[in-house]
């Protein structure tokens, strides 16, 4: 037997289908939910809803397995059948983790958890602390990037279902990896999005770049939240998830006196405490308002950190003068700002921004970096180039060897993109297998407009909808140990040794950074207690101060000396000193 239930508040008849037969159900009770418990059903049984006159049979919002696809029905599936080995895991904290973001269809050949399990002691021995997953959730078609989920609760069948999910979490902890995972609850994806069918998930009110926004404050409001808490609570407790990262929360259309973001702070705090082991919670925003990661009881939305936009933008562009005025670069491009990025976390904390052509943003005051993700390289900013090149292919190995100094030196914490580790040669590239091509072509034809502001040749944009651009981003391991990839995974290893073995680079106090830089000449130093960072980007050699009894710890090229407390920097490179006492 089992007992099937369903949202659907207008409806005026429901049954649930399973092959030919329609069980009709009880309801709707007063918060508009129906219900009917099935003998035949058990694990494993196919079933699907039918609501009113419609006989068309559509798959269970929360359904938690969908073999058939998005369009199929939805399986009944047994959390408590699965045998978890994690029963004493505790997380490590997120304070000092270093972050490897993954896509699972592209990490490895195969493209399932099951493979992915074949290089977690890769990972250990990098220094990894957490894992974060790109959406794992159902979408249609063959291949995706995942942000396009529509069935919420339900595990890729592609990348091995439920059970495989599993399986990669319990691998991971037995490693002592910690497992974040993307979830997307700003929209849902415009192809085999049933949830309408049900109930207003949606609401017309407010249009997002993907539509009809998420319903989070009108009629029916309650039961939208409910399920999106649900969901999450559901892949931390039912799947050992240690923390979710939230897409675009900026999106999110909110003006309820407990914002959706306050309310699933409470409610993953609850369950940490019940669990007994660390939940966090990440955002993705661009609004540059501290409030999102401000603790509750002061006001916030209680958030546990937050992707640093700034941070990359300023880095990069200083790396990479092909993007200055570009885009939302026209808001970066010198030192300064990459001074104000480490030192102050936004750049735009209340200043005028050229890009938005409006005030943006407010000042952090009294909160540690370690509430903010630094990177040079994720998802988002090497597949939404128009040829999905990683920072390597664009500034050459040196600039990069530079770059993920001052990213794993920072006072953030460090979020490394998969591939990045080892100059990948397989670019990002974007890639969904829509199975409507009147989708397909409005997405090829979206991207093409958006690139126009950053100066990209459309006619070099990968067509997101074809397998070759799939395959083209899978990462080639066999490059893994060869010549510069080689190079580049031992550049890494050492400085993220140095960032775990070293106290002052756990610290999230921003006071106790100290910045310095020449516009000019293009040269930055960091000092972060007794760790003191130089680097010249510039196209002359440059002699910049050591300190008194100070030592090259870490250098990007062998011909790097000090000598009289003075250190010499070619072009393109840098330098990591250690004091006496680290």
């Amino acid at each position: 037997m089992h007992k099937f239930t369903v949202w659907a508040p207008d409806a005026k008849k429901v049954s649930v289908k399973i092959g030919d037969v329609l069980h009709p159900m009880s309801g709707p009770n007063d918060a508009g939910w129906w219900s009917a418990s099935v003998d035949a059903a058990n694990d494993g049984t196919d079933y699907a809803f039918v609501q009113n006159d419609d006989a068309t049979p559509y798959p269970d919002p929360r359904g938690l397995w969908q073999p058939h696809g998005v369009h199929g029905p939805s399986r009944v599936y047994n959390h408590a059948a699965f045998v978890w080995n994690d029963s004493r895991w505790q997380g490590p904290p997120l304070s000092g983790a270093v972050i490897y973001e993954m896509h699972v269809g592209t990490f490895t050949a195969a493209g399932t958890f099951d493979a992915a399990i074949e290089r977690l002691n890769y990972l250990f021995e990098l220094g990894i602390t957490h894992i974060e997953l790109m959406p794992v959730v159902e979408f249609p078609g063959r291949f995706g990037w995942g942000y396009d989920g529509v069935a919420l609760f339900a595990v890729n069948a592609q990348y091995g279902g439920p059970d495989g999910l599993k399986r990669f979490v319990d691998a991971c902890h037995s490693r002592g990896l910690a497992v974040l995972m993307d979830v997307v609850y700003n929209h849902f994806g415009p192809v085999g999005n049933y949830t309408t069918k049900f109930g207003p998930y949606l609401t017309h009110r407010h249009n997002t770049p993907w539509g009809d926004a998420v319903n989070f404050e009108e009629a029916g409001a309650d039961e939208v939240r409910r399920f999106f808490c649900d969901n999450a609570l559901m892949w931390m407790r039912d799947y050992h998830v240690d923390g979710l990262r939230l897409d675009a929360v900026h999106e999110f259309m909110d003006r309820s006196a407990i914002h959706f973001m306050e309310q699933l702070s409470a409610e993953v705090e609850i369950l940490s405490s019940t669990l007994e082991r660390q939940l966090v919670l990440i955002a993705e925003s661009d609004l540059n308002n501290p409030k999102v990661v401000t603790p509750r009881e002061a006001g916030g939305y209680g958030m546990d950190a937050q992707w640093s936009d700034d941070f990359h933008h300023a880095l990069f562009t200083i790396l990479n003068v092909e993007v200055e005025g570009k885009g939302y670069y026209v808001d970066f491009g010198s030192f300064e700002r990459l001074a104000k990025a480490l030192t102050s976390v936004f750049v735009y904390d209340g200043i005028y921004s050229r890009y938005r052509r409006h005030t943006h943003g407010r000042p952090v005051h009294g909160l540690s970096a370690h509430h903010f993700i630094g990177f040079i390289q994720n998802h988002d900013q090497v597949g939404n180039r128009a040829k999905g090149d990683r920072l390597e292919h664009i500034v050459g190995i040196a600039r990069a060897k530079v770059a993920i100094g001052i990213v794993l030196m920072s006072p953030f914490i460090p979020l490394i993109f998969q591939g990045e580790e080892f100059v990948s040669s397989s670019p990002f590239q974007y890639f969904a297998d829509h199975d409507e091509p009147a989708m397909a072509t409005a997405v090829r034809e979206g991207r093409k407009r958006e690139f126009a502001a950053f100066g990209w040749n459309a006619d070099e944009i990968p067509n997101p909808d074809e397998p070759a651009t799939f395959e083209r981003s899978k990462l080639n391991w066999d490059e893994v140990h060869q010549g510069k990839h080689g190079e580049m995974l031992e550049w890494f290893r050492q400085l993220i040794r140095l960032r775990h073995q070293t106290p002052c680079l756990n610290d999230g106090d921003l006071n106790h950074l100290k910045v310095r830089f020449d516009e000019e000449k293009r040269w930055l130093t960091m000092d972060r207690g007794q760790i003191r960072v130089l680097c010249n980007l510039g196209e002359e050699p440059v002699e910049l101060e050591s300190r008194s009894g100070y030592s090259l710890s870490l250098v990007s090229r062998d011909d790097i000396g000090i000598a009289n407390d003075k250190v010499l920097l070619p072009p393109d490179s840098i330098a990591i000193l250690s004091g006496k006492t680290i």
